[in-house]
């Protein structure tokens, strides 16, 4: 896609992530608290993806992600794509890969996990799509999760 075809306003500096599934574009904006930031957020939904059908795409102004927030995001969008965005150019890509560990993302699903019942964050091993609690060792598809 050239310039002149750009669907919404490039950014002088900040993130663009891309590549979301679509139907993960508002969780994503919720997950990452983007609804509260000061700084202009655009939100573009539902657009062709050759990759993967439909897609969202969230510009950010002035805002840089942490890791952590990339370990949030990796668990709802894993193959999206993170444009760093200086001087209306992108200066890096960063490709989502989920961590080996998440924690404090995502609830365990055994009632009786101490996650559940103790104020504590929740710790999983990832394999693939397969995350399995620290605690309990009651394993969950990494596409069917609650947050927290």
């Amino acid at each position: 896609m050239n310039k002149k075809e750009m669907l919404v306003a490039a950014i002088e500096d900040g993130t663009v992530i891309d590549h979301i599934p679509a139907d993960k574009t508002f969780l994503v904006a919720n997950l990452l608290g983007l609804l509260e930031l000061n700084t202009p957020v655009t939100i573009g939904n539902n657009y062709d993806s050759e990759r993967i059908g439909k897609k969202g795409i969230i510009k950010v102004e002035n805002k840089f992600f942490t890791d952590e927030e990339i370990s949030r995001l990796s668990v709802v969008a894993p193959n999206a794509v993170l444009n760093i965005i200086h001087d209306y150019e992108v200066a890096e890509k960063k490709t989502v890969r989920t961590p080996e560990e998440i924690r404090g993302i995502v609830r365990c699903n055994n009632p009786k996990c101490i996650t559940n019942n103790e104020p504590m964050d929740t710790l999983f091993h990832v394999e693939g799509n397969v995350l399995t609690c620290h605690y309990c060792e009651k394993k969950q598809d990494i596409n069917n999760v609650e947050l927290v």
